[in-house]
Protein backbone atom coordinates (compact mmCIF):
# COMPACT_ATOMS: atom_id res chain seq x y z
CA UNK A 1 0.00 0.00 0.00
CA UNK A 2 2.90 2.33 0.73
CA UNK A 3 4.22 1.83 -2.80
CA UNK A 4 0.79 2.70 -4.24
CA UNK A 5 0.59 5.90 -2.19
CA UNK A 6 4.13 6.86 -3.24
CA UNK A 7 3.15 6.47 -6.91
CA UNK A 8 0.00 8.56 -6.41
CA UNK A 9 2.09 11.39 -4.95
CA UNK A 10 4.86 10.99 -7.54
CA UNK A 11 2.44 11.16 -10.51
CA UNK A 12 0.39 14.04 -9.02
CA UNK A 13 -2.73 11.93 -9.54
CA UNK A 14 -4.87 13.94 -7.15
CA UNK A 15 -4.86 17.20 -5.27
CA UNK A 16 -6.18 17.90 -1.79
CA UNK A 17 -8.80 20.66 -1.74
CA UNK A 18 -10.98 22.23 0.94
CA UNK A 19 -14.40 20.67 1.41
CA UNK A 20 -17.32 22.69 0.12
CA UNK A 21 -20.18 22.98 2.59
CA UNK A 22 -22.83 21.79 0.12
CA UNK A 23 -20.91 18.76 -1.17
CA UNK A 24 -20.56 15.27 0.23
CA UNK A 25 -17.22 13.51 0.54
CA UNK A 26 -16.59 10.56 -1.74
CA UNK A 27 -14.65 7.88 0.10
CA UNK A 28 -11.89 5.59 -1.03
CA UNK A 29 -11.03 1.99 -0.28
CA UNK A 30 -8.00 -0.24 -0.71
CA UNK A 31 -8.23 -3.25 -3.01
CA UNK A 32 -5.63 -5.96 -2.46
CA UNK A 33 -4.79 -8.69 -4.94
CA UNK A 34 -2.25 -11.48 -5.17
CA UNK A 35 -0.67 -12.06 -8.58
CA UNK A 36 0.55 -15.54 -9.50
CA UNK A 37 2.88 -16.87 -12.19
CA UNK A 38 1.69 -19.36 -14.80
CA UNK A 39 2.98 -22.24 -12.66
CA UNK A 40 0.93 -21.07 -9.65
CA UNK A 41 3.82 -19.66 -7.65
CA UNK A 42 3.47 -16.25 -5.99
CA UNK A 43 4.57 -13.37 -8.19
CA UNK A 44 3.65 -10.30 -6.10
CA UNK A 45 1.06 -8.64 -3.94
CA UNK A 46 -0.71 -5.63 -5.45
CA UNK A 47 -2.65 -2.84 -3.78
CA UNK A 48 -4.85 -0.21 -5.39
CA UNK A 49 -6.52 2.83 -3.88
CA UNK A 50 -9.91 3.21 -5.57
CA UNK A 51 -12.67 5.77 -5.20
CA UNK A 52 -16.21 4.74 -4.34
CA UNK A 53 -17.62 6.32 -7.49
CA UNK A 54 -20.96 4.57 -7.17
CA UNK A 55 -21.93 7.21 -4.59
CA UNK A 56 -21.76 10.04 -7.14
CA UNK A 57 -24.80 11.35 -8.99
CA UNK A 58 -24.61 12.71 -12.53
CA UNK A 59 -25.28 16.43 -12.68
CA UNK A 60 -24.60 16.89 -8.96
CA UNK A 61 -21.16 15.42 -8.25
CA UNK A 62 -19.90 15.22 -11.83
CA UNK A 63 -20.96 16.42 -15.27
CA UNK A 64 -18.93 14.37 -17.69
CA UNK A 65 -16.57 11.40 -17.74
CA UNK A 66 -13.57 10.92 -19.98
CA UNK A 67 -10.91 8.23 -19.77
CA UNK A 68 -8.61 8.08 -22.80
CA UNK A 69 -7.26 4.59 -22.23
CA UNK A 70 -6.44 2.13 -24.99
CA UNK A 71 -4.48 -1.09 -24.98
CA UNK A 72 -1.39 -1.25 -27.12
CA UNK A 73 -2.93 -4.14 -29.10
CA UNK A 74 -5.90 -1.92 -30.01
CA UNK A 75 -3.63 0.86 -31.22
CA UNK A 76 -1.63 -1.61 -33.34
CA UNK A 77 -4.85 -2.93 -34.87
CA UNK A 78 -6.00 0.57 -35.78
CA UNK A 79 -2.66 1.38 -37.40
CA UNK A 80 -2.74 -1.91 -39.32
CA UNK A 81 -6.25 -1.18 -40.59
CA UNK A 82 -5.27 2.37 -41.55
CA UNK A 83 -2.20 1.11 -43.42
CA UNK A 84 -4.31 -1.50 -45.21
CA UNK A 85 -6.82 1.07 -46.43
Amino acid sequence: MEAELRMIHKNDTWELVDRLANRKIIGVKCVFRTKHNADGSLNKHKARLVVKGYIQQHGIDFFETFAPVAKLDTIRLLFALAAQK
